[in-house]
């Protein structure tokens, strides 16, 4: 039976930096600076141009669902009246905000001066940033951001940079802070480093057996999504995963051993089930090798490789970017993203997620999953049923029903 080999020191060194970023988040907060809260797609490098602490709801949780609080800090959003058909994230993060951060892992979120969302990334985040808004009375600013179905247009790529500036102006205007371009040119700078070494851990995936499942990259994007994004923090960490998981791979120590089937991911992570479901895949010499939502960061419309950032011009660079996630792509663009994957890792068959929570990335699954098998008839492809941050909406037994049947149908087709 094999037995998955887990990373030691990047993975020490995530907890401490994680820990340190909530930590450090809390202090400055109670000193007096100024808290902003954050969608995930909100361009931190920007606002590095100014001193705030930087909290992230969505990231917040994800940790509480990894924890396993999920349902409890959820209950408390849906006994004020809030349905379980909203995404999970809104409910569990409202629901820390509602018990004043009880029953979450570190207090809950400093609470904010100011609120960012934005528009491409998903439908529910202004409603759900809205509802902070009334609790808290404060501003809310929302980043309008075009939907993509190609290249960047360049009077969309103008519209972002506007909208940036009127964002500079309202937080010079809040906190009587002049902002700094400089200090975004060197997040920018930064930024650039990082994804450069997170490119080379997930370029691991090609190696048969893979040196990385996704759930290695699922856990260790956290800190990205936090204000140590654009800071030598998250280049240094980043350096050494990729450094461990190449010295492993040396050693001869992957994830699974005895791979025998290479699988691709398409949708969020299911932040409950990392360690059982990684566990119990490796135990049917099985890896989720390489996924959708990991892959798009640092990049732009459905490519592969880093976009690189042009620090000389910050605020037209990261709104070139602003379209990385997965969730804005049209059919076509993200179509060709998962042929490029299937490609370059070897894919032998692929696993998507119909999410209860994140309907931007699921809405279009069927029509993907069609076109997967029409293009790669060789390649079969399921569909299984997940919540990313709600266990209550997770079936185990039916999920694994699947991916054995995905399993056999690799079989018969590596026989025919």
């Amino acid at each position: 039976m094999s037995k998955t080999r887990r990373l030691e020191k990047s993975a020490k060194n995530l907890t401490k930096m994680m820990g340190m970023y909530y930590t450090y988040n809390k202090i400055q907060a109670k000193k007096g600076k100024y808290v902003v809260w954050i969608a995930i797609v909100v361009p931190i490098e920007l606002l590095k141009g100014f001193d705030l602490v930087i909290a992230v709801p969505e990231n917040h949780s994800a940790m509480c669902a990894a924890k396993k609080l999920g349902p409890t800090l959820a209950e408390v959003a849906e006994s004020k009246g809030y349905s379980m058909d909203l995404c999970s994230y809104a409910r569990i993060d409202m629901g820390s905000m509602f018990g004043k951060g009880k029953n979450s892992p570190i207090g809950g979120l400093p609470k904010p001066d100011l609120l960012i969302s934005n528009t491409n990334n998903c439908s529910l985040l202004s409603k759900w940033f809205d509802v902070y808004h009334r609790e808290y009375d404060i501003p809310h600013f929302i980043l309008d951001v075009p939907f993509c179905y190609e290249r960047q247009k360049e009077k969309d790529l103008h519209y972002i940079v506007n909208q940036y500036k009127d964002l500079i102006y309202l937080i010079e205007d809040l906190t009587d802070q002049k902002f700094d371009i400089e200090k975004v040119k060197e997040a920018i700078h930064q930024t650039n480093k990082a994804i450069s070494q997170w490119k080379r851990f997930l370029s691991s995936a090609a190696h048969h057996p893979s040196g990385i499942s996704a759930f290695d990259s699922f856990v260790h994007m956290a800190p990205y999504l936090s204000s140590h994004r654009g800071t030598p923090l998250i280049v240094n960490h980043f350096k050494l995963l990729a450094d461990e998981t190449e010295k492993r791979m040396e050693e001869g120590k992957f994830p699974v051993p005895e791979e025998k089937y290479r699988l691709l991911w398409d949708n969020i992570a299911p932040w409950h089930q990392l360690r059982p479901m990684s566990k119990k895949l490796a135990q049917l010499n099985a890896n989720i090798i390489y996924a959708t939502y990991t892959s798009c960061m640092g990049t732009i419309e459905g490519k592969l490789a880093q976009f690189p950032l042009d620090p000389s011009k910050p605020l037209f660079s990261l709104a070139r970017i602003q379209n990385a996630t997965v969730c804005p792509y049209g059919l076509e663009l993200r179509f060709n993203a998962i042929s490029k994957m299937i490609r370059r890792y070897d894919i032998d068959g692929v696993v998507f997620t119909s999410n209860f929570s994140c309907k931007p990335y699921s809405l279009m699954q069927l029509d993907l999953m069609r076109k997967t098998k029409k293009k790669f008839p060789s390649i079969p492809c399921v569909m299984i049923n997940v919540d990313h941050a709600d266990v209550r909406k997770y079936n185990e037994e039916q999920v694994f029903l699947k991916i054995e049947a995905l399993l056999e149908q690799i079989d018969n087709s590596r026989q025919k």
